[in-house]
């Protein structure tokens, strides 16, 4: 007889809570690891129509950092709808504004469009210094790859 692969069920889910320190790390290098969270593909127990991902606060997203140029030469656009109402913002001035919504951006990129984008997207916590209001959960500090 052959063993079969055991299949995760929405009832089985046990969720962790993890913070990532971006100071002085890279935007991607973060993205990359905060996406694979939440999707869960850390766990053994990975399966692709469950949501098994953990929670993620970032802190510190003030100090996230990019390579070459493109503080000035990434943009960022918004459309309202309406003819010629294209807005465009680059990095710098994003990061200036509000540090949390790049990072957002970059992991919301990082995962897979489906049905299960929304309810992984709650599950990240980003604030721009290293104060959380986390605490309670304790949560496992891990580094950048």
């Amino acid at each position: 007889m052959t063993a079969k692969t055991p299949s995760l069920k929405g009832s089985e889910v046990s969720r962790e809570w993890f913070v990532i320190d971006a100071a002085s790390d890279n935007l991607g290098r973060v993205a990359t690891q905060v996406a694979e969270k939440l999707i869960g593909k850390h766990k053994a127990t990975y399966t692709p129509h469950i949501d098994n991902g953990d929670f993620v606060v970032v802190i510190n997203s003030d100090g996230v950092q990019v390579s070459g140029k493109k503080m000035d030469a990434k943009k960022y656009y918004r459309h309202s709808g309406y003819i010629g109402s294209i807005k465009e913002t680059t990095l710098s001035e994003k990061l200036e504004k509000d540090s949390t919504t790049v990072i957002e951006h970059a992991v919301r990129g990082m995962l897979p469009k489906n049905k299960l984008l929304n309810g992984r997207m709650l599950r990240l916590k980003v604030y721009p210094t290293a104060d959380h209001p986390h605490e309670a959960q304790k949560p496992q500090k891990i580094g950048a790859k």
